[in-house]
């Protein structure tokens, strides 16, 4: 019996729409530069409004989910693999930016989704 990647999918499709508390320490925008061979992740800081919503510390104004927000990252991340992205931003970063475990484990599932479409050459799309 083989694994039926179509019921696998549509699992991961409902998880991805559940609710998820927003990390209270900010969140990553992750995307590859292939010409470098690199992963990137870049970590806006954010405050958690009495709505629960992400907005900017310094205006207030929410953060959206999707589309273009010009914002100053705190920092930009960059690894060849996912392994190594997890090593800076988890073990070597202080303090470390990430603090809560869902967001942990999210962050480390989407770098493993674009270290295997840098390899494979297909296109990332963060979840």
């Amino acid at each position: 019996m083989g694994l039926d990647l179509e019921k696998l999918a549509a699992i991961d499709d409902k998880l991805s729409h559940r609710h998820l508390d927003l990390d209270p320490s900010g969140y990553f925008i992750i995307y590859l530069d292939r010409e470098a061979g690199l992963i990137c992740a870049k970590h806006f800081t954010n405050a958690i409004d009495e709505r629960g919503l992400a907005v900017d510390p310094e205006t207030g104004k929410v953060i959206p989910a999707r589309g273009k927000v010009e914002r100053t990252p705190t920092k930009v991340f960059t690894g060849r693999t996912a392994k190594e992205l997890c090593v800076q931003i988890f073990e070597e970063t202080k303090p470390c930016p990430v603090t809560q475990l869902d967001h942990a484990a999210y962050l480390g599932r989407e770098f493993v989704r674009a270290e295997i479409a840098l390899v494979a050459g297909q296109e990332y799309v963060q979840d």
